[in-house]
């Protein structure tokens, strides 16, 4: 069994790998995203950037991680992560209905200008929201004081925009436009 720190090492390897630098083991990526567990591993452990990775440990990752960052095919023999690519991947999502309210987290030196360009992908293929005001906190803590954003992702899906669930539970959108955001109210 791994260790935590073990599985959060792995994690951010699998990160980095599966989502944009795939190159950087010389591991190949099928055009949905998917890895061969077998190639990862050989790759993985030629590389010596995670120690020694395993099948097992893998499984382990993919199983404890809170955030289901990755999956594993139906069949066990291959992995992908679930979004977040800034490389080229078509995970095959259909577009989905979304809630009326989403939220985005991000930290306050950000938000005045998010409130004037709206929300964009920047490396990543899509905007990605959360459905709870939690996971937003803890994605904005990461970068700084938190600020919770509102997005009237219903009002945006009636004007013709796209959402996406990800296998994760994460929404994905292409952008949004400022008149669809609303600072959040923060509890104090």
């Amino acid at each position: 069994m791994t260790t935590p720190k073990q599985r959060q090492q792995i994690s951010k390897f699998l990160s980095f790998v599966l989502r944009h630098k795939p190159e950087a083991i010389d591991l190949t990526l099928d055009p949905n995203g998917w890895a061969d567990i077998d190639e990862l591993i050989t790759k993985a452990n030629q590389s010596g950037q995670t120690g020694t990775l395993d099948r097992m440990a893998i499984e382990d990752v993919v199983a404890t991680n809170d955030k289901k960052r990755f999956m594993l095919s139906e069949d066990g023999l291959r992995i992908r992560a679930s979004q977040g690519h800034s490389i080229k991947v078509d995970l095959q999502l259909e577009p989905a209905l979304p809630p009326e309210l989403l939220y985005h987290g991000t930290a306050s030196r950000f938000v005045e200008s998010i409130m004037q360009e709206g929300l964009k992908p920047q490396q990543r293929h899509h905007v990605h929201l959360s459905q709870e005001t939690a996971t937003a906190h803890d994605v904005g803590q990461r970068y700084g004081k938190p600020v919770i954003l509102t997005i009237q992702a219903g009002l945006m899906h009636q004007q013709g925009c796209r959402f996406y669930r990800s296998d994760n539970g994460v929404w994905l959108t292409d952008q949004v436009l400022p008149e669809f955001i609303q600072p959040a109210p923060q509890n104090s």
